[in-house]
């Protein structure tokens, strides 16, 4: 297997040295080039977990290896895509991309061509002479998305990469970060909160529970042979993830507000009986 994710525990410390568990027992196995998404309650390790992939944060037991190789500190073969864009407001949108390239010393001509390649990639070739407050937050994602892919890495770590951005914004640049994937054939770890992002980007989404995380269930995405979710799968699938998380939350809830709290389930999507033909 190509990154293998071993018993991993994690502990942090408060000022009164109170220790918190925030992972337990975590064992994951991916293939090279594939896509894996990791939902969960929040406080559960999710981001955690990606810091520990990246090289950021310390393991406190277990193993995590790539190609049979121990991960202990970060390396350019693993590139983090933040919340934030966290680009250089002084460089323009070429030069944030490139940045990292001018560091290794290539060649600052070489260095741009490759970079305006991958902002062609994420469709803002127009944009390289930009400065980042002249974009919109959909287009600094893509700059970050592209400053990433174009260190050619290995694996993508991308820690909820989309969740400020409006729905119209998120379903682009689904697309495109599909696109990307299939033509670059990077292995990506997605951590998010969005339950239908997970499905819709995924071939595979892994469901955290509660602190101390712990794994709850791995469930495969089916997709037909171009890699598309038919309709039913995706929602019938949503359901399964949402009922785990429900009862996470539920725990979390009975635990902060005592055993008289009575939690009432409120979906938000119908259920199988509203389908056409679900009884047939």
């Amino acid at each position: 297997m190509y990154l293998t994710i071993d018993g991993i525990e994690k502990s942090f410390s408060n000022d009164q040295q109170e220790s918190t568990k925030v992972l337990d027992g975590i064992h994951i196995e991916m293939e090279k080039g594939s896509f894996v998404s990791i939902v969960g309650p929040s406080g559960c390790g999710k981001s955690t977990l990606l810091y520990m992939i990246a090289g950021l944060e310390k393991i406190d037991k277990g193993n995590i290896t790539i190609s049979g190789k121990k991960v202990e500190k970060p390396g350019p073969d693993r590139v983090v895509v933040f919340q934030e864009a966290g680009l250089f407001p002084w460089l323009t949108v070429l030069e944030n991309v490139t940045y990292g390239l001018l560091l290794k010393k290539m060649p600052k001509q070489e260095a741009e061509a490759k970079a305006i390649e991958f902002l062609k990639m994420v469709h803002l070739s127009k944009y390289i002479h930009a400065y980042p407050h002249q974009l919109s937050g959909g287009m600094k994602q893509r700059v970050s998305i592209a400053r990433a892919l174009v260190m050619e890495p290995d694996i993508l770590l991308m820690d909820e990469p989309f969740s400020a951005l409006d729905e119209q914004t998120r379903m682009v640049l689904h697309k495109e970060l599909l696109d990307i994937w299939k033509k670059t054939k990077v292995t990506i770890f997605f951590v998010t909160h969005n339950i239908r992002e997970a499905v819709l980007l995924s071939q595979k989404v892994i469901v955290f529970g509660t602190r101390p995380g712990k794994i709850k269930e791995i469930i495969p995405v089916p997709t037909t042979t171009d890699g598309v979710s038919p309709d039913s799968v995706t929602f019938r699938t949503e359901q399964r993830i949402l009922s785990i998380l429900e009862a996470e939350i539920e725990k979390v809830l009975k635990e902060e507000m005592g055993d008289d709290y009575s939690f009432k389930t409120n979906r938000l999507h119908r259920d199988d009986s509203g389908d056409l033909g679900s009884h047939i």
